[in-house]
């Protein structure tokens, strides 16, 4: 199949993108990478009247840092922020997940802020940014808000952005020296989104680990609980046990909500032993 007929918009600045969001509103489509869109418009499940193509965007594709947070523009490229030594050094996390975000082709044109506005729930970027604590940043021409990930995904491939506002920066909590990060998934085929996702971040500082799980509802769903690094692997299975069990396990054509659920604990567990053998504080 081919797309029904659109409107085709090429804004030059952000100003005129948020121009074209004003005027078409929820009626608009937003294309970067167009990696997840140009699908939907083939398959006719999205009939937008105007797409919207930011790629000429080019301040939306800057990488920063500031005291507390690392910004990357919601035209950053996946393989791009793969390879840059600030993301490596400062959100290893979200450089772990990577690898598994599609292919190398697909990671060479994919955004960040397009898996962000996707919201698919088995997504690696928007599982990693929700673990975090990150913000996502949006603007129309009513002004500029920050949401936090945990409001801004409110189901699958529904958000908090209005139908004005465009996605023009995430805002990535930088990692301390106490902390460690691990990241497991199980998919059918490498490539293929994940059945179960999970995202591990120790902070030995806090004595706390938040454990985001991918794949298991329709947003990624966050447990923060105490962690003992001298806990050995029945407490890191127990701290497995009990996230799991607070998380919501769907069934479906892939798995049942019990499959799905001891696949939660298995990776988990493996999330947490990977973290805990890294250097870092104690927690």
């Amino acid at each position: 199949m081919k797309p029904a007929a659109f409107a085709y918009v090429r804004p030059d600045t952000v100003g005129e993108a948020l121009s074209a969001l004003a005027r078409y509103g929820a009626d608009g489509r937003v294309i970067a990478g167009g990696q997840s869109l140009g699908a939907m418009l083939n398959m006719r499940l999205v009939r937008p009247i105007a797409v919207i193509d930011i790629n000429r965007l080019n301040e939306l594709s800057a990488i920063s840092l500031n005291q507390r947070t690392l910004t990357t523009g919601a035209l950053v490229r996946q393989a791009d922020a793969l390879a840059d030594a600030r993301v490596r050094a400062e959100v290893p996390l979200l450089t772990q997940a990577l690898p598994h975000v599609g292919h190398y082709q697909t990671r060479n044109r994919g955004t960040l802020g397009g898996s962000v506005a996707h919201a698919d729930p088995s997504a690696e970027i928007p599982l990693v940014l929700a673990t975090l604590g990150g913000e996502v940043e949006l603007q129309s021409r009513r002004g500029r808000r920050l949401l936090s990930a945990s409001a801004f995904f409110k189901s699958a491939l529904i958000t908090a952005r209005e139908g004005d506002e465009l996605i023009t920066a995430l805002h990535w909590p930088r990692a301390t020296p106490s902390m460690r990060f691990s990241f497991c998934e199980f998919a059918v085929r490498e490539g293929d989104y994940a059945i179960v996702a999970v995202a591990c971040a120790i902070d030995g500082a806090k004595g706390s680990v938040r454990l985001g799980f991918g794949g298991c509802g329709g947003a990624p769903q966050i447990r923060e609980i105490a962690y003992r690094s001298n806990g050995g692997e029945t407490g890191t299975g127990a701290i497995a046990q009990e996230a799991a069990a607070a998380i919501d396990c769907p069934s479906d054509l892939l798995a049942s909500a019990d499959y799905r659920r001891q696949l939660a604990v298995v990776l988990a567990r493996q999330a947490l032993a990977a973290a805990g053998t890294q250097g870092g504080g104690d927690a």
